[in-house]
This record gives C-alpha cells, structure tokens and sequence, in this order.
C-alpha cells in the first residue's frame, strides 16, 4: 500500500495508474484494506488525480475511491474532508462514461448517509441535474432516450443519489424541488419509459421514488403563492364538513353545499406543466395510473406511484379533493386499485391502501365506491388482532377507509355484514394481544365514531351476522361524523 501511494506521487501517468488500480483492487470487499488506505494517506492523493489530464488516471483515481468509501464511514469523511466533492463535481464536466460511472456512483454511496445528504445537495444538485439528468432522460436536445449501456449506469446512480438526498428532511426537499430541471427531467423519463414499455426498469423505479419523496408534505411545503391558488378563492366561504343530523350526515347536503368543479379545465394550474408544478397538476395522476397498469414485475415502482398517489391525495386541502375526483371519475383508477390489492408485498399494500384510505374519504359517491371496494378490503382484513400479517399500517388503513364509506353509506354498512367484516373488526377490537397489528387497529376503530357507531347498533338489534345478512336491507344504521 506505501508502495502503490508513492507511485501516485510520481509524475509519471503510467506509475499513477499503477498506484491507483492497485488500490482499486485491493479494496474491493476488504476493509482492512480500506482502513490502510486512510493511514497511509492514500485519498488525498486519490483526490488530486480525480482531474488529471490524463483520463486514465483518471478513471482509476475515482474507481478506487469507488472502493475505498463502500461501507466505511471513516473514508467518507475523509473524502469530503480533503475536499473530494467539488473535485468530484468538477471531474463529472469530462464527457467519459466510465468516469461518470465511477463519480456518480461515489456520489450514490455518500448519498445514503443521512449526515452527509444536505452538504451534498447543496454541492451537487445543479450540476448532477445538468449534465447528467436533463441529458440523459430526453428532455435535453435529442428529447429522446437514447442511453448506452454505460448511460444506463449513469442515469441509474444519478437517480439513486436523488433519490437518497430526496428523504432526508424538507429543506432538501424544497432545494430539488426548485431546482431548474430536475421534476420536468424525471417526468419526461418515466412519460417516455411508459410508452416505450420500459417501465420495469430501474430508472423508473429510483425516478419514480423521487418524485414520491418530493411529494410527500406536498400541500405545506410549497410556496405560498402556489398554496393560495391550490386553494382557491372560495375556500373560506364553503363548509368542507356539513352538519351532522343525529348519528347522521346527510351525502344530499353535502353535495348541494359543495360547488360543483368542472374536472375538464383547472384554472389553478397550467395548461402544459413546468417544473414543481408537475408534483400536484392532474396529469401526473394519469401517468402513475399508466405506471401502475403497465409494471408487472416491480413491485418498488407500483410502490412508489401508489405512494405518490397517497401523497398528493392527503389530508383536508381543497387541491387534495381534487386530485381525488380526477383518479376516480377522469382516470377511473379503482379497478387498477383493486386489482392490485391481491399483492403479497406489505409495503406495496400499504402504500394502495392508504390511497384508497384518502379517495373514500373525499369520494363524491360513497354509495359507488362502497360497493366496489368494500369486499376487497374485508377479505384483506386479519381474522384478529394477533395475526401478523398484514402489517398494522394496512389494518389501520383498512380500517379507516371503511370507517370514511359507513359515515355516509348504508351500502357500505349493509356489504361489511354481508362479506364477514363485521367478525374481523370485532375481533381486532376486542383483541387484548400486544402486537403491533392489534394496537393501531384497536386505536383506530376505537377514534372512528362510524364504525363505532355501527358496532353498536349491531350489538344493540340482537340480529346474528346470519340474520343481518338476510335482512341487510331492512337494519336501520346510525352513522358518526
């Protein structure tokens, strides 16, 4: 290891070489090996040939240091340290493959330290988005994606590195968010992988799951001014929940207070979208229905555009409800929902469920809905809070979508009895098991005054769940708020 430091020292291009693939071959998978690097002082020297004028040297220089940083922190620090970020950065302006494989690559293995992502935002964001994602995605000059297969590489770490630096808090959010290119360059990829039937790639999988993550906390973390337009002008002037009569809240007068909105024109947002824009205009809800149709294999792309889905459709903003209508009245999207609850990957059914949690909740027709949906979601239910599958974030998302239909749907009421529902919820509720399933559910039936509400008027009829099914249409129903 002296030896192969010394010869990077040397002027010779060819000794460098030498010095650096030595390393390079040394720290493949040998930590010990890594750890004599840093005490022989090898990165800086490492650094300093990242831009060499001899690509060679190059090339070996930043694939050794490739090595050298995998799985060791302490290498880490030193690289950034001795300043190997902007000399990074600065590298990435040759038009080489293999040293944009090497250099993007180091940056995706920084990128998964939490400590390490704003510095690198901050460091890298720009240029990462110029020279690599607009080109490489076809929203540069050629507008066609025409990626080698070392270009394939490239683009994959470039998105990987995105997509680490996009979960690490809402000040890098906002920087990506803004950054000139960056939204517009990942919905042009996934837009042109989708019609080239590519979607399986993984490309798409890390586009994708950056633009989930820039989704998420959408509606309180965009300027202001676009807030105000989401909203509205009227927003203060309407009544997002009429008054409950009773147990009951009437689905008649809620339509009548709503004003009626014309799906086909949104004059909150432009016609063609540009930039963050594209994270909340209703086209981007068509193309993840297009993702989710046409990804069969998977599952980690399903999951992110069902996730994005589930973001952009959350909580009580007026642009949420919006959004809401266009995926079940333009895109129709809850056949495809439907279809791909019968998934065995909790994290995909977590993500589809709670989407669907959200659309119950601003759905225009309960009635409809609960009558597609609800026996899907009761036959994913568990017998009882003691089984472990699924998770307890898709028994709590179970839950409350069916908590959102029965508050406004007999139907919804009349079909839970009708499919064995009424057992399950009873059985979480009553479960005294500690699991985490049986907890988050117990808590969540226990907040949702329908179902609760529901419950009781059960218990109360001294009807069996046999004799309800018979008379499901004759069992008067009370409903919370």
């Amino acid at each position: 290891m002296g030896t192969a430091v010394r010869y990077m020292k040397e002027d010779d291009a060819a000794m460098q070489v030498l010095g650096a693939a030595y390393i390079q071959h040394e720290c493949y998978n040998n930590s010990d090996s890594k750890n004599q690097v840093r005490q022989y002082k090898a990165i800086p020297e490492l650094v300093r040939l990242f831009n060499s004028e001899n690509q060679e040297v190059a090339r070996c220089a930043t694939g050794a240091m490739r090595n050298v940083i995998y799985e060791n922190m302490d290498n880490k620090m030193s690289l950034i340290e001795e300043g190997g970020i902007p000399q990074l950065i600065n590298a990435l302006k040759e038009n080489d493959d293999e040293l944009r494989k090497n250099i993007t690559g180091i940056l995706w293995n920084l990128s998964s330290k939490d400590n390490l992502k704003e510095k690198l935002a901050k460091e890298t964001l720009a240029e990462l988005t110029e020279t690599i994602l607009i080109p490489l995605s076809g929203s540069g000059d050629s507008e066609v994606i025409q990626q080698s297969p070392s270009e394939v590489d490239i683009f994959y770490n470039t998105t990987g590195c995105l997509r680490n630096l996009s979960s690490v808090n809402e000040k890098t959010r906002c920087q990506m968010r803004e950054t000139n290119g960056l939204v517009d360059a990942l919905v042009g990829y996934i837009q042109a992988s989708v019609q080239d039937g590519k979607v399986e790639e993984k490309g798409v999988e890390n586009s994708l799951c950056v633009l989930r993550n820039l989704s998420y906390q959408l509606y309180s973390e965009i300027p202001p001014s676009a807030q105000l337009r989401l909203e509205g002008p009227t927003r203060g002037q309407e009544t997002s929940r009429s008054e409950a009569i009773g147990c009951f809240t009437p689905q008649s007068k809620k339509v009548k207070d709503r004003k009626n909105q014309d799906m086909a024109t949104f004059t909150e947002v432009a016609r063609v979208p540009k930039g963050l824009e594209w994270l909340w205009h209703p086209q981007v809800v068509g193309l993840y229905n297009s993702v989710l149709q046409g990804c069969e294999n998977n599952s980690t792309t399903r999951e992110a555009a069902a996730g994005a889905l589930q973001n952009i459709t959350a909580g009580d903003k007026r642009w949420a409800e919006v959004l809401s209508h266009v995926a079940l009245e333009q895109e129709r999207m809850l056949p495809v929902m439907l279809d791909k609850l019968r998934t065995n990957n909790d994290l995909e059914l977590k993500s589809l469920t709670g989407f669907l949690r959200n659309l119950s909740r601003h759905a225009k027709d309960k009635n409809a809905m609960a009558t597609k949906v609800v026996n899907n979601l009761v036959t994913e239910l568990p017998a009882d809070g003691q089984q472990k599958e699924p998770s307890s974030d898709v028994v709590v998302n179970i839950c409350g979508t069916l908590n959102n239909l029965v508050t406004s749907s007999s139907i919804a009421a009349r079909d839970i009895v009708f499919f064995d529902g009424l057992q399950k919820l009873v059985a979480i509720k009553n479960s005294h098991d500690t699991t985490p399933v049986a907890g988050r559910a117990q808590c969540t039936l226990t907040r949702s005054p329908g179902i609760q509400c529901f419950l009781r008027h059960i218990g109360a009829s001294g009807l069996s769940g046999h004799c309800v099914k018979k008379q499901c249409g004759l069992v008067g129903l009370c409903f919370g708020g």
